[in-house]
């Protein structure tokens, strides 16, 4: 259900949703309006279909002599009835008769009109009273005609919803030689041509095509969102990732422009930055040296030593700041990387140093990463524990396409609402981060860009057993 929602709540599932409706709603429209017209088309069929039988029984009765003729008449024909003179109809067959205008010929002095069907089945004139025969010949009565013909001689049709009943027309003509004719004559049972709108397989297959293609088409317009989208997530990762690919309809085109604009001005606008910070730094090598050669000529040493120890922290201080706009800053490229060999050798770097580090279990991850920058970020975690907790416990595991790395000191903790403010600039914790064990308030800060430009995150929690304990996680290795 949840999937369901976030689908919906897409740009896909709306663009979905739209099409799916729009398009539906115009095959169901199109659909009744081909039907409508299919079925005028079937019904002036069965019109023409009457017409031709009704010339071919004039023209043959104008073709015979007339002796033979009345004895053709008297004998009658299939589903024709020899009606008196004075019958009439129920009302005018409009259609009809104008079919038989457009022949010509003979069938220019015929007139047709809707009649009774008593006149077509004079089997059941007996079954029906003065009444029933008015109601006979209302056009309510076509739509029950199978139980008036079921006792006759015709058999019941075996579906009435698909039927045409039978029309039953009274027919006055007037033959070359002036001889006057009135008959009767019905039409046979006509399979109705089915809708397709009734049509359960009919509407299961064009709910599915416009599905599908509706699924189809939301997905092709929502793909450069989710790429601008997968870009901008990327970028605050990786400042020097490849710009994105400028294709497609004019205003993706435009977009994908803007991105790349807007990612050369970031990238000029840090570029500068490293440079001046790297500018300030090198220009202040100078000052600071002679500060420290005059320092050294203060007679009093208390004083010399306190003015020394300033003076080493305000270049820690301005090395910091430079480290953490080259952190920001690499174009270092990704490479296949042994994670485990990585730690390994970083905490034994820490142990030749006469450090308390333990390297307790690999993971077996090889990754794309940049060396440079991931040794750095495990370099100051592993410093950090050991300068303000004595201690450094280096663990990898892989769990499916996840990776992570814990770095454990045997210090008192942090506090909780501590725990994320630690990462923001020249934050440090009095009594267990100070001057004395070095470091400006940046170590994390560094650490945690390093951490977002590898594709990982950085946190720290308070392990259960003591100590803190530093947390890098990679969603996909």
């Amino acid at each position: 259900m949840m999937r369901i929602r976030t689908f919906f709540a897409s740009m896909t599932g709306r663009v979905f949703v739209i099409l799916a409706l729009g398009v539906g709603a115009a095959a169901l429209i199109a659909v009744a309006i081909t039907d409508a017209k299919s079925q005028r088309d079937f019904e002036r069929q069965l019109v023409e279909r009457a017409v031709d039988r009704l010339q071919s029984y004039v023209e043959f009765l104008d073709a015979v002599p007339a002796n033979v003729r009345q004895l053709f008449l008297t004998t009658n024909g299939p589903g024709i009835h020899v009606q008196p003179a004075d019958a009439k109809g129920v009302r005018p067959d409009a259609a009809f008769q104008e079919s038989l205008r457009q022949r010509g010929g003979l069938l220019q002095n015929v007139s047709a009109e809707i009649g009774d069907y008593v006149m077509c089945y004079p089997e059941i004139r007996n079954l029906a009273s003065e009444d029933i025969r008015r109601a006979l010949a209302s056009e309510e009565f076509r739509k029950a005609l199978a139980r008036a013909t079921a006792q006759g001689n015709r058999p019941r049709p075996p579906n009435l919803v698909n039927m045409i009943p039978p029309v039953c027309r009274l027919i006055s003509a007037q033959l070359s030689d002036g001889t006057p004719l009135k008959f009767s004559m019905d039409t046979p049972w006509v399979q109705r041509e089915r809708g397709r709108l009734v049509n359960p397989a009919f509407l299961a297959m064009l709910a599915l095509a416009i599905g599908v293609i509706a699924y189809v088409v939301a997905r092709l317009a929502s793909a450069p969102l989710k790429r601008l989208a997968m870009a901008a997530a990327e970028l605050g990762q990786d400042l020097d990732r490849a710009p994105v690919d400028v294709s497609g309809p004019a205003e993706v085109r435009g977009a994908a422009e803007a991105f790349n604009a807007m990612q050369r001005r970031l990238q000029q606008h840090v570029s500068e930055r490293t440079n001046m910070l790297a500018a300030i730094t090198h220009d202040l090598q100078t000052p600071l040296t002679r500060l420290r050669l005059r320092l050294e000529k203060v007679e009093d040493e208390p004083l010399r030593e306190k003015l020394v120890a300033d003076l080493a922290a305000m270049k820690a201080l301005i090395d910091e700041g430079l480290e953490l706009a080259r952190s920001a800053e690499t174009s270092e490229p990704k490479v296949m990387l042994d994670l485990d060999s990585l730690l390994e050798s970083l905490v034994a770097d820490a142990v030749d140093a006469g450090e308390n580090a333990v390297f307790e279990q690999g993971s077996g991850a090889v990754m794309q990463l940049r060396p440079l920058a991931i040794g750095r970020l495990f370099s100051n975690l592993i410093d950090n524990a050991l300068k303000h907790g004595g201690s450094a416990r280096v663990s990898a595991a892989k769990s499916g396409g996840q990776v992570t790395v814990r770095v454990r000191d045997g210090g008192p903790g942090l506090p909780e609402e501590m725990l994320e403010k630690v990462f923001d600039p020249f934050v440090r914790v009095e009594g267990s981060r100070s001057r004395e064990t070095g470091g400006a308030g940046l170590g994390l800060t560094i650490a945690r860009t390093l951490a977002e430009k590898n594709g990982a995150r950085l946190t720290l929690r308070n392990h259960p057993e003591g100590g803190l304990e530093a947390v890098v996680h990679w969603d996909a290795a």
